[in-house]
């Protein structure tokens, strides 16, 4: 079967060759694109199930492998895995695809890159789809995540690979099957030199979050949030059972920002694969007011 995108290359401001797929528009009215961005340890692969959607409802859009991840080149100053310099490489991208603003789709560490991208040039965000984080996060999912990133992996078989995903991922997806498993175990790892698996990032992505402890790789974002949420349509999606964006944090955020669209998916935790019922449900109502 033919893939349903193009493979996009891009400069970063420090010279790193990065990658996106390329998702074109169907037939149609022109709409603003969609900028896909995934969470810390992922790629664009993890927007398989949404994007093609998303595409053949009018839209073109951008899911990107965010520098040290999948196609990207892995960066020779780990000091650089940090969310203002992704926001950076994201404005890149536009310059080079000539899109001047877009519709924004942030999965965990992308929606910090998305607030990010709201502090520096705040006007090329048209409208923001945060999924299963805010501007502080419960110190419960923070530890689970920082506990697995960078850390060595022995995988010597595809199912190896998929009982590690698992491992890690079973309480956000318990109706997963095994063969679920396998084909997220095929989105997250790539093969080795030697045949084996291996997961498909630079292990040290996770040097930053070590230097600058926990804090540092989510700071205290709410005056970004205030920015990206004032003015523009936003919508939250939460992971019913999420263990990194409470009921509380959630709750505050649509104190702050009243008017933000806010959708739960039930019987997942973090972060949900946009692939649920509800959450494509509430991405297209959203969508449906945006040009």
């Amino acid at each position: 079967m033919t893939q349903p995108y193009v493979d996009r290359r891009f400069t970063s401001p420090d010279g790193l060759r990065l990658y996106a797929r390329d998702y074109a528009p169907g037939a149609g009215q022109t709409k603003l694109p969609v900028i896909a961005i995934h969470g810390l340890t992922r790629n664009s692969a993890d927007f398989g199930f949404i994007a093609p959607e998303l595409a053949r409802a009018g839209r073109r859009v951008l899911a990107v492998d965010v520098r040290g991840r999948g196609l990207s080149d892995r960066a020779p100053d780990p000091m650089t895995y940090q969310p203002p310099v992704y926001a950076k490489d994201v404005l890149a991208l536009m310059e080079q695809a000539g899109i001047e603003r877009a519709v924004f789709l942030g999965t965990s560490m992308g929606g910090l890159i998305t607030m990010a991208l709201a502090a520096v040039r705040s006007r090329v965000i048209a409208a923001a789809i945060i999924n299963d984080v805010g501007p502080e996060v419960a110190k419960e999912g923070l530890a689970r995540i920082a506990a697995y990133a960078g850390q060595p992996v022995e995988t010597p078989t595809w199912a190896a690979a998929a009982g590690y995903a698992k491992r890690h991922n079973a309480v956000a997806l318990p109706h997963y099957s095994d063969a679920d498993w396998d084909a997220f175990a095929r989105r997250v790892f790539r093969e080795g030199p030697d045949g084996a698996p291996i997961l498909d990032y630079d292990p040290d992505i996770s040097v930053p979050i070590k230097a600058m402890g926990t804090k540092g790789l989510v700071p205290n974002l709410w005056p970004m949030f205030g920015r990206l949420a004032k003015g523009r349509p936003t919508l939250l999606i939460r992971g019913a059972t999420s263990d990194l964006l409470s009921p509380e944090i959630a709750a505050k955020m649509r104190k702050r920002a009243p008017t933000m669209a806010y959708a739960e998916v039930p019987g997942v935790g973090h972060a949900p694969m946009l692939d649920e019922p509800e959450a494509k449900r509430a991405i297209f109502e959203f969508l449906a007011d945006v040009p």
